[in-house]
């Protein structure tokens, strides 16, 4: 991996963290594209610039964190579901890793947005408005939809804020849920990556590119996720559902 790469990939990171359209599935592609081998590196790469995203998130909410530590156990709850199944079928969820699978979660996904939005009350005075009112039972309702996320082009995002709208909480409230609850899901990922493949990173004379990549995922992630909360304050997810059915179409086009 050179630094145009390292760039490249921490661009389409930071993008496509937080909106709904599917990080993993991205780089996926990317990889493709780019014809970059998915060896131990490039898989390791792509999980702690992650950390980047973290960063973002706590840089965002840095004004309201004392008020948001009353959420931490409906977070916490919310992160479960997802850190015992992935941690039991971690080498099993690798398989699904394909441009196959990533195309049709990608279209279903989107099918599912739309669906979601044209159900949707959006003035709903019975959704919760604010995530310090988001309730344990929802939180974890949210963990378990999360579990989706593990199929490549699902997203994780997608899938927090869509199971969020389906379970009484409002668009904006169900995204910055999403938001928060990246914090112990990255966390874990990124730490177990770095402890399992120490050597690779540190020794292996790469450091200089995980840094180039940190760097310009956090300051793409940031102004994601500023640009994000801006705009499902005045539209719905509709765009993105279109995107997803498009994008995954032109997948099995070009790549099946």
């Amino acid at each position: 991996m050179n630094y145009i790469e390292a760039i490249i990939v921490g661009v389409v990171e930071g993008v496509t963290e937080f909106l709904p359209v599917s990080s993993t599935g991205h780089m996926i592609v990317i990889s493709e594209i780019l014809n970059m081998e998915q060896n131990e590196l490039l898989i390791s790469f792509e999980v702690i610039i992650q950390f980047a995203a973290i960063l973002a998130v706590i840089m965002y909410y840095r004004k309201r964190i004392k008020n948001l530590l009353p959420i931490w156990k409906h977070i916490a709850a919310a992160f479960l579901p997802v850190a015992i199944i992935g941690y039991i079928f971690s080498d099993y969820i690798r398989l699904l890793f394909s441009v196959k699978i990533v195309a049709v979660a990608f279209i279903i996904g989107g099918i599912i947005f739309i669906i979601t939005e044209w159900w949707y009350k959006d003035n709903s005075s019975n959704h919760v408005k604010e995530v310090e009112k988001i309730t344990m039972k929802q939180a974890v309702m949210i963990g378990f939809i999360q579990l989706l996320s593990f199929i490549p082009g699902t997203s994780r995002s997608g899938a927090t804020i869509i199971g969020g709208m389906l379970f009484g909480v409002s668009r904006t409230t169900a995204t910055e849920f999403s938001f928060l609850l990246a914090l112990p899901v990255l966390g874990a990922v990124a730490i177990y990556d770095v402890l399992k493949n120490f050597d690779i990173i540190i020794q292996g004379g790469h450091l200089d590119i995980f840094v180039i990549g940190l760097v310009t995922a956090f300051i793409v992630s940031y102004v994601s996720i500023i640009s994000l909360v801006r705009f499902i304050e005045k539209f719905t997810f509709n765009i993105f559902g279109w995107y997803r059915i498009v994008f995954g179409a032109l997948l099995l086009i070009l790549f099946i």
